[in-house]
């Protein structure tokens, strides 16, 4: 069996948030100088949400470059675009990503089951390598190890 990763260890997606901000940035720049050169019936109100509505939209993109999972000595924190979820390793079950899903699945001890956005299906290789760590951990310390 391979050792597990080191704790704390963080798993986020690479281009998601490099697409991600590279992206806002675009956005804000865009506006701002759209704001400064547009015609003069615009008033500094109209200029003002312009640059506003450039903010919100850099927020929107930074919330979803944000996400990651977090694996430390007492469990799991999962961090996705809007909401932020603390796990103890025995109140995760399994996680499984079947191909083609966007990010894996974590099946809770209670019957539910909450996404990680924070490792992304589109990143193959990286995505791979990160869920294969987080199920080593999760099988090594879990409640339930793996019967193989």
């Amino acid at each position: 069996m391979t050792d597990a990763p080191a704790l704390p260890t963080v798993w986020r997606p690479r281009t998601t948030r490099l697409v991600a901000y590279a992206t806002a940035g675009v956005i804000m720049l865009g506006l701002i100088v759209l704001a400064v050169a547009v015609a003069p019936q615009f008033k500094l109100f109209d200029r003002i949400l312009m640059v506003a509505f450039g903010a919100l939209i850099a927020w929107i993109l930074h919330m979803l470059a944000r996400c990651r999972v977090t694996a430390d000595e007492s469990g799991l924190t999962v961090v996705n675009a809007f909401r932020t979820r603390r796990l103890e390793w025995p109140e995760v079950v399994d996680v499984t990503m079947s191909p083609g899903e966007p990010w894996p699945t974590l099946d809770l001890a209670d019957g539910t089951s909450i996404g990680a956005m924070g490792i992304n299906g589109a990143e193959k290789t990286l995505a791979a390598r990160q869920l294969a760590e987080l199920q080593l951990l999760l099988h090594t310390r879990g409640e339930a190890p793996d019967p193989a």
